[in-house]
């Protein structure tokens, strides 16, 4: 294929956008299988440049070689003669925990390491893709998701609330959007949390040196407004548990948020929270954060309770869930490290 043959000459037919970025002001030049690996999860170099000699890599519309160095403002796509697989959406037979259903929503616990939607890396074993077996005609929302009002991380677990109709999923798309409905979720983090209660405000956006993270602009230069309150439940020495309530609802926010305040969630590994991050020097007690790790393989947070008001009786509806067994483990623990150090 021809380098210099632009994209808008070619058909929509004939290629497919499988991801596209904007590389940020402050883009430094980088040759884009680099670039290209800080933002699409899961990828590796090997698959960049075997895309990039497919010709399948387009820079400001045109054909890039893998060593092409890319610059501030630079639109980079990777296209695919197929359609991405997160919309070709295959019923899978996995069994959902449902909590409530009636004709119009139902309110599922998603367990830890499920994701919500296909995406790259992700093409089955989702929570959409047991939701297109379980139930027909789901109304999609914006992205064209169906069922889906919100969605929580992969290594999140918890409760969601899925629409059933096209009018619920406007009322409850609604109340998310006016910040009436409810959210609390409960996360173990790093640290001795001071304050007794709090609330963390800053814009969120995405990290422009890292794309798979999202950062804290507290000038408000860049992002979303987000709104977290805390509470303290309980302070386990180098660990405190705590209640997050959730006033806006971006993406990743509690895991932001949390470690902006100095207080990363235990075991967040996109976040440093797989590190030692409080306590001793000592041997004995790296084994027994290791171990805890062991019991506890994901961050520490879980979706406890979720309120909103039903689209069609108008009643308000609040479910909450138990906190999962690995969470309730690596919990234990923690008190009895607490305990038998406050001895």
């Amino acid at each position: 294929m021809d380098t210099s043959e632009n994209l808008d000459e070619l058909s929509q037919d004939d290629l497919y956008e499988h991801h596209g970025f904007v590389a940020s002001k402050g883009q430094e030049p980088l040759r884009v299988d680099k670039f290209l690996m800080n933002f699409i999860e899961n990828a590796t170099r090997n698959k960049i440049q075997q895309a990039a000699k497919k010709g399948h890599i387009w820079v400001n519309g045109s054909i890039v070689k893998q060593n092409y160095k890319v610059k501030a403002g630079d639109e980079v796509k990777v296209m695919f003669e197929h359609p991405p697989y997160e919309f070709l959406l295959t019923p899978e037979d996995i069994p959902l925990d449902i909590v409530y259903e009636d004709d119009v929503l139902l309110v599922v616990n998603k367990p830890a390491g499920m994701v919500v939607h296909p995406g790259h890396g992700n093409y089955s074993g989702t929570l959409i893709n047991a939701l297109v077996y379980h139930f027909e005609n789901l109304p999609n929302n914006s992205s064209d998701r169906p069922g889906l009002v919100h969605r929580i991380d992969k290594d999140t677990s918890g409760l969601l609330v899925i629409a059933k109709t096209e009018s619920a999923m406007t009322h409850l798309a609604q109340q998310f959007f006016e910040k009436s409905s409810e959210r609390e979720y409960v996360a173990l983090v790093w640290g001795n949390v001071e304050e007794d209660e709090g609330t963390i405000e800053g814009h969120i956006a995405r990290n422009p040196k890292n794309r798979l993270q999202m950062m804290v602009f507290p000038d408000g230069s860049d992002g979303k407004e987000a709104v977290t309150h805390y509470n303290v439940i309980e302070r386990l020495g180098y660990v405190t548990l705590v209640s997050c309530k959730l006033e806006t609802g971006r993406t990743h926010q509690i895991r932001v948020h949390m470690k902006y305040i100095g207080h990363t969630l235990f075991n967040d590994e996109r976040y440093g929270g797989d590190k030692i991050l409080k306590g001793t020097t000592f041997t004995k007690y790296k084994q027994f954060v290791e171990n805890t790790f062991k019991v506890l393989p994901r961050q520490a947070l879980h979706a406890k309770t979720l309120g909103f008001e039903h689209p069609v009786t108008g009643e308000f509806m609040r479910f909450d869930s138990e906190l999962p067994e690995d969470m309730v483990n690596g919990i234990e623990k923690w008190r009895g490290y607490a305990k038998h150090h406050e001895s």
